[in-house]
């Protein structure tokens, strides 16, 4: 795994924003309770314990997006719309 590694650097990355190794809060639009997950590398990724992998479908949907937007997630499943709440 180490050969494999990659350093992500979230230096440049504003507050608000999402980004790997952030925690976000966002709620499934028009009114579904909120979820929080921490955004995680694939290796550590155990959604039954909030960490999701940044290639999962959320995740990627997710990622660059900041506080108080409403996105549309592509998933398996259908479009998801969502409304984040919370990023730290």
């Amino acid at each position: 795994m180490i050969n494999h590694a990659e350093i992500i650097d979230n230096g440049n990355v504003a507050a608000n924003e999402i980004a790997v190794g952030k925690t976000v809060t966002f709620k499934e639009l028009p009114d579904e309770e909120p979820e929080t997950y921490t955004i995680v590398g694939a290796a550590e990724a155990d959604p039954f314990s909030g960490k999701i992998s940044n290639e999962s479908p959320i995740a990627k949907g997710l990622v660059g997006c900041k506080l108080g937007q409403e996105v549309t997630i592509p998933t398996p499943g259908g479009d998801m719309k969502v409304k984040i709440l919370e990023v730290k």
